[in-house]
């Protein structure tokens, strides 16, 4: 669990920092597409982890 936990603190900070590249005033549109779009698919991976966690954690405590 640890190393899906890693994962996910790994994939939250990749978005806050695509995110924080995005807040810039002078980047290019390109730059921004490309940046909203790997920031939604961490998030996403990141949803996905969670709701992992979520689903065993629920396994877990029906036992």
């Amino acid at each position: 669990m640890k190393e899906k936990e890693l994962l996910f603190e790994e994939k939250i900070e990749k978005a806050k920092e695509l995110l924080n590249k995005l807040s810039k005033r002078d980047i290019a549109l390109s730059d921004s597409l490309d940046f909203y779009k790997n920031g939604m698919k961490e998030l996403e991976d990141a949803q996905k982890l969670l709701d992992e966690a979520k689903l065993v954690f629920k396994q877990e405590d029906k036992k």
